[in-house]
């Protein structure tokens, strides 16, 4: 297992990156769609470093996590554009 200088593995350090990723975009959801999407993204690398690690089941319920956020960032982007398509008839119709 490779250490780093300050005594963690890099695949601690990728642990530590991914649930920080998961907690910033978590935290920035209601801002935009597009941190709904990240939150997904985050979750799957935090699968991924669960799986690494060894804890699957911790691996299997960020995956499941990562999916939700996906279909909850497939509605929001839904509401999005259709917020935008709202509005007056064009002048002339």
């Amino acid at each position: 297992m490779l250490v780093t200088n300050t005594g963690m593995s890099l695949l601690s350090w990728f642990g530590l990156v991914a649930v920080g990723l998961m907690l910033i975009t978590y935290a920035l959801e209601e801002i935009s769609h597009w941190f709904t999407v990240a939150f997904a993204a985050a979750c799957v690398l935090g699968a991924v470093y669960g799986f690494l690690q060894g804890a699957w089941p911790l691996g299997l319920l960020l995956a499941a996590w990562a999916v939700v956020a996906y279909w909850r960032w497939l509605r929001r982007r839904r509401v999005a554009k259709a917020a935008h398509t709202v509005g007056p008839p064009p002048i002339g119709t």
